[in-house]
């Protein structure tokens, strides 16, 4: 009786924590992947594909989705918020550095696109990424 409850007790610790895994596992609906996910931002287990905007975004690199967001940015509000933001990026995140020059050129070029005049997009300049807004200014002319 005592080697028969020993093969039963070993049993259970063997098949206990995979079943409770898979059946947690399979309880999860969804799982956001950020603090900030939208709902189109989301995982969900039954389907096992992420959303066509979270597939996107996975694959594009980190300066390109800061870049795209920034963009964002400027054309809802305008180029001095984006570009403060571009700031607290770099704070934030370092390893982004060596793009803020193109980030920021980006900035530029789209200013003018939105406020047409060179002069009246330069006046948002700042002094994030050397003069490199400038330069996406004066590229835009």
């Amino acid at each position: 009786m005592n080697s028969a409850a020993r093969r039963i007790g070993r049993t259970l610790a063997l098949v206990l924590p995979v079943v409770l895994v898979l059946s947690g596992t399979l309880a999860v609906t969804r799982v956001p992947w950020a603090s900030t996910a939208t709902d189109s931002q989301v995982l969900t287990a039954a389907s096992g594909k992420a959303s066509t905007k979270a597939g996107r975004q996975a694959a594009m690199a980190p300066q390109e989705i800061l870049r795209d967001r920034l963009l964002l940015d400027l054309q809802e509000k305008d180029p001095g918020y984006a570009l403060t933001n571009l700031q607290k990026e770099m704070n934030a995140r370092p390893s982004l550095a060596r793009y803020c020059t193109g980030i920021a050129e980006s900035l530029g070029r789209a200013a003018v696109a939105k406020y047409g005049a060179a002069h009246r997009a330069q006046a948002y300049s700042r002094p994030v990424c050397d003069t490199s807004f400038a330069s996406g200014v004066a590229a835009a002319q």
